[in-house]
């Protein structure tokens, strides 16, 4: 098994790994910059990972800077399944971070994609927090919109089917129908621009999207195929995620 390949027994146990290793490398940051830029995925398998940050004795969170990594377009202000409401009430909310931009999808569409176009391109991001999807989309690039040349660093995407259905695999919303159709998300390039990536997936639903991300041919049909190629990306699975 490859070094940056760490699999735990259970869900938690993976999401903790995580944690522990976003720690230390944000420790190690510390020392060395006044302000450190972070994205943040929001989905259940990263709740453990969260869990484990929130609680963290050892992170000066009044250097970091954080963003979100997509958003659902549709859903009224303060919904429960949007995913600002999702990092607010798992982290941001627990912690005193020097400034938070979370994407908004309530007013002019357009005037958001410049909004977050402007304040990720300022400047490096240092660290992505992300999963996999079933479809093994990054953030929203799901097969039928992923592009690994994406000249956007933000983007309108339609959502496959999968990718909604998922939704309500994961608890998120009751129905299908209930899942919007169209998302606002950050593109391919954008995260993989970061120094380092930290990927947490779980769950046997996950299995052949994982298998395809370590073991498939590097393509856009499995967009996780292409966290292969970035120098720094560590992976931590269950052991229902992870078949060897």
């Amino acid at each position: 098994m490859n070094d940056n390949i760490h699999v735990s027994g259970t869900a938690e146990e993976a999401g903790v790994a995580a944690g522990r290793a976003v720690e230390e490398y944000l420790v190690s940051l510390q020392a060395q910059k006044d302000e450190i830029r972070m994205i943040f995925a929001a989905a259940p398998s990263q709740d453990f990972l969260l869990g484990y940050l929130a609680k963290s004795e050892k992170i000066l969170w009044d250097k970091v800077v954080a963003f979100n990594m997509d958003e659902y377009i549709g859903l009224p202000s303060g919904s429960p399944q949007l995913f600002a409401t999702y990092l607010e009430e798992r982290l941001f909310s627990k912690v005193t971070l020097r400034s938070k931009h979370t994407i908004s999808t309530v007013g002019s569409i357009p005037d958001e994609m410049k909004r977050i176009t402007k304040l990720i391109g300022s400047a490096p991001i240092d660290i992505v927090c992300l999963g996999i999807g079933e479809n093994g989309h990054l953030a929203f690039n799901d097969p039928p919109v992923a592009d690994f040349e994406d000249e956007k660093l933000v983007k309108v995407v339609e959502l496959d089917l999968v990718c909604r259905q998922q939704q309500v695999n994961d608890g998120c919303f009751k129905q299908l129908d209930d899942v919007p159709e169209t998302a606002l998300t950050l593109t391919i390039p954008t995260l993989l621009r970061a120094d380092a990536l930290f990927c947490v997936v779980v769950g046997k639903h996950k299995r052949e999207a994982v298998r395809q991300a370590i073991h498939g041919a590097i393509s856009a049909e499995w967009p996780a195929t292409i966290l292969r190629t970035h120098e720094s990306c560590q992976y931590f699975f269950d052991k229902e995620a992870f078949m060897e």
